[in-house]
């Protein structure tokens, strides 16, 4: 007796989500999305807007021949936020909207020199931070860093 009720409670959910703009089929929320920095071939975006947020991909202080610029944890850190900037801006945020950051290093032996570099480049109120040791990165890198940025 009580399943009756279940297409009932169905649409009344369908359109309460509709109206707060919840689903998929939603057109303002489609027409904020976009993916920025895609490369063809690439299984990922430099970085992606949904609605109010950005999500910017894992990135490296690299020039513009695609090799890891600087050698030493400082002027790599220097060249990876360098590039979220761009790309922060570039997308219509500012970099006080970031907030949240992944760090990842290949040694925390070297994380007192990158908190130097990133002390000084990211503006306050700082971000929230996780800080990682791994492995190896991608051509050799000794930092990569995420972020996720919402205009406020």
């Amino acid at each position: 007796m009580k399943m009756r009720y279940l297409p009932v409670l169905k649409r009344i959910f369908t359109v309460a989500a509709l109206m707060a703009g919840f689903t998929t089929g939603s057109t303002s929320a489609l027409a904020q999305n976009q993916a920025i920095g895609f490369k063809q071939g690439m299984p990922f975006s430099e970085a992606y807007v949904a609605g109010n947020t950005l999500y910017v991909a894992g990135m490296q202080g690299r020039d513009e021949h695609g090799s890891v610029a600087g050698l030493d944890i400082t002027a790599q850190t220097t060249n990876t936020i360098a590039a979220i900037k761009k790309t922060v801006e570039g997308a219509g945020f500012k970099m006080t909207d970031i907030v949240s950051a992944t760090v990842f290093v290949t040694s925390l032996d070297e994380v007192p020199k990158m908190n130097e570099a990133y002390k000084a480049l990211i503006p306050d109120p700082k971000p929230a931070r996780a800080t990682v040791q791994v492995a190896g990165l991608i051509g050799g890198a000794k930092i990569e860093i995420s972020v996720i940025a919402v205009k406020h």
